[in-house]
């Protein structure tokens, strides 16, 4: 299986946990819904963290590395992390959403990549917007019901 193959399987396998979370927050009661809950927040970290260090990935080997890509690899995580530290689950799943669209924005006016991963990345980005959404308005009807 080639890298480009892999590549697509684990990103769009890994939009599923995403969706596999907000379920079990919308449909579990208790403890389950809120490790559920959790769980969302804490994946979310993880991959924008995970999308962050590509961007320190993708300098290594350069002679002379672009300062700015790797402040911003840095600054997502920090972003992400600080995010998770409100305590507020819509909070949260509404700043990490933003750091997956800036960081979107960010590659798209300053990198050169394959169509096909800029394509993935769209869509991928699209899913995973969708499923922060998903999750800020679940948690908003709960938190209002």
């Amino acid at each position: 299986m080639s890298n480009k193959a892999i590549m697509l399987v684990l990103g769009y396998g890994g939009l599923v946990p995403f969706f596999a979370f907000c379920m079990g927050a919308w449909w579990l009661t208790d403890w389950p819904a809120a490790l559920s809950r959790q769980g969302f927040i804490i994946y979310s970290l993880g991959i924008l963290s995970f999308l962050g260090g590509t961007l320190w990935g993708r300098v290594q080997g350069v002679e002379n590395p672009n300062m700015t890509r790797l402040l911003v690899s840095n600054g997502v995580v920090l972003f992400g992390v600080f995010s998770v530290l409100t305590a507020q689950v819509w909070l949260a799943a509404l700043a990490l959403m933003t750091g997956y669209l800036a960081l979107l924005w960010y590659e798209r006016g300053s990198e050169v990549l394959p169509g096909w991963y800029t394509t993935m990345r769209y869509r991928l980005t699209a899913g995973v917007v969708s499923a922060h959404l998903l999750f800020f308005m679940l948690q908003s009807y709960q938190s209002a019901s």
